[in-house]
């Protein structure tokens, strides 16, 4: 893989580094961060100076975004999970197994764009795709693609497959890998499509489950869309993306519960007992037999 120049002109510690890693503990978190990636030094040490870099080789046509010279406007978060019961020792997504994606948009004024859906027999990259997809779908739709926006996911492999150059790969070769078939590969054309018509995208990778609330927020909700899920029936479906106000009262980071004002049936409370036993499970205290997210 070609080596890049990572040019930070407004960061924690300004220079040119030579990994993204470095880069990123100099940008992340930092107001109004100035960097860019280019295929020549001397062309990051010109951005370094505030120049122009018209004579510098310009890299091969790509679908992955620039990187922003301006603090997001947007922040975007997004997940997906698959409840995988034949993931063991190799074992496969059953026809059975439920899956979801979720998505949480930041708008500018405390505005919040949020969505789930489901879907049987799904892996988690799988919705981890979808989430993304449909985040992009719904930025789209809301007519932002100009703003500066912020990508905050915990899947290596979707951050992957677009910062580091994954994507143009697969198209390259007819949306197929080196090593043979492209699990989603229609989903992934899709993303490309769309990544061209956002031209200020700038993406974190953050631990899942972990301290990050936006994070947690998408969590929590594909779960939910997971535990509204009843075998024989339809998974829950997209709905219409629309903002709402991100209250003080009742903070957007934990959504209220799943058909709230319905009476508790006998598999609402079987799922909140499976949902207790994860939660002891991952305090590592005894349990029986807890439903976990793969």
């Amino acid at each position: 893989m070609a080596q890049k120049f990572y040019a930070v002109r407004r960061g924690r510690r300004p220079g040119i580094y030579r990994t993204w890693p470095e880069t990123q503990q100099q940008v992340n978190g930092f107001t109004g961060a100035q960097y860019k990636s280019f295929p020549t030094e001397a062309a990051a040490r010109a951005f370094m100076q505030g120049k122009s870099t018209p004579s510098a080789r310009r890299p091969a046509r790509s679908s992955v975004p620039t990187q922003p010279t301006t603090p997001a406007t947007i922040t975007v978060y997004t997940d997906g999970g698959s409840r995988n019961t034949g993931n063991v020792a190799g074992g496969h997504v059953r026809a059975g197994d439920k899956a979801a994606w979720a998505y949480r948009i930041e708008l500018p004024a405390d505005q919040v764009m949020t969505d789930s859906a489901g879907e049987w027999g799904a892996s988690n990259n799988r919705m981890e795709i979808m989430a993304f997809l449909r985040a992009l779908q719904a930025l789209q739709q809301r007519g932002v693609n100009d703003q500066s926006i912020q990508f905050v996911l915990d899947s290596r492999y979707v951050l992957n497959a677009i910062t580091q150059g994954w994507l143009a790969g697969w198209k390259r070769r007819g949306w197929k890998r080196s090593a043979g078939p492209l699990a989603n590969a229609e989903l992934w054309a899709d993303v490309d499509r769309l990544l061209g018509a956002f031209p200020h995208l700038n993406f974190n990778w953050t631990k899942g489950h972990a301290t990050n609330q936006g994070n947690v927020f998408v969590d929590h909700l594909l779960n939910q869309t997971m535990d509204a899920m009843v075998a024989g029936h339809p998974a829950p479906t997209a709905q219409a993306p629309r903002a709402t106000p991100a209250t003080k009262s009742q903070p957007a980071a934990h959504p209220k519960p799943a058909r709230a004002d319905q009476p508790a049936s006998r598999e609402t409370v079987d799922r909140s007992v499976a949902a207790i036993r994860q939660i002891l499970h991952d305090a590592g205290l005894p349990d029986d037999a807890p439903q976990s997210k793969d």
